[in-house]
């Protein structure tokens, strides 16, 4: 399994989406760390669609940390993956390449820019549905938990 796992997505969560990545995370951490960090919105209110999506994707770029394999979470262009196939297919050849350092980029209400989608060494999706930011960070959070238990042989139990 994977060694660390760092969340860069756009905006800050509240409510019960908030809660919901709590649980996760406090779950997960019992693993391996996970680091979560929280860019800024771009106003959308000021600003068109090709520049919103290219302030969240600098904001992005810059804080993903060096090294890291980095994975974008992008419902048009990334592979869908089972939960098994994310355990056994995925994490775990990862950790077993040295490159357990995993960084998931979630991006805002327009999703995530070209340069971003292009700078990222894969590309997943929760499938054909389009998710809230908020929602796809709590569905990221449970997958990989869901992941661990099953790379552990562990039974998944709320």
């Amino acid at each position: 399994m994977i060694r660390r796992a760092t969340i860069v997505a756009v905006g800050r969560l509240r409510g019960w989406a908030a809660e919901g990545c709590e649980d996760y995370l406090r779950r997960l951490r019992r693993y391996f760390p996970v680091e979560i960090i929280e860019v800024p919105e771009a106003d959308m209110n000021r600003l068109g669609r090709r520049e919103v999506l290219a302030v969240e994707a600098e904001r992005l770029l810059r804080r993903l940390p060096e090294g890291a394999h980095v994975v974008a979470l992008d419902r048009e262009s990334g592979r869908p993956y089972t939960s098994e196939e994310l355990a056994r297919r995925r994490l775990e050849p990862l950790a077993a390449s040295g490159r357990g350092h995993v960084a998931f980029v979630i991006g805002g209400a327009l999703g995530l820019a070209p340069e971003l989608l292009r700078r990222a060494d894969e590309r997943w999706s929760f499938g054909p549905v389009t998710l809230p930011h908020a929602l796809a960070r709590v569905v990221l959070l449970e997958q990989l938990y869901r992941a661990v238990k099953i790379s552990r042989g562990e039974k998944y139990h709320w």
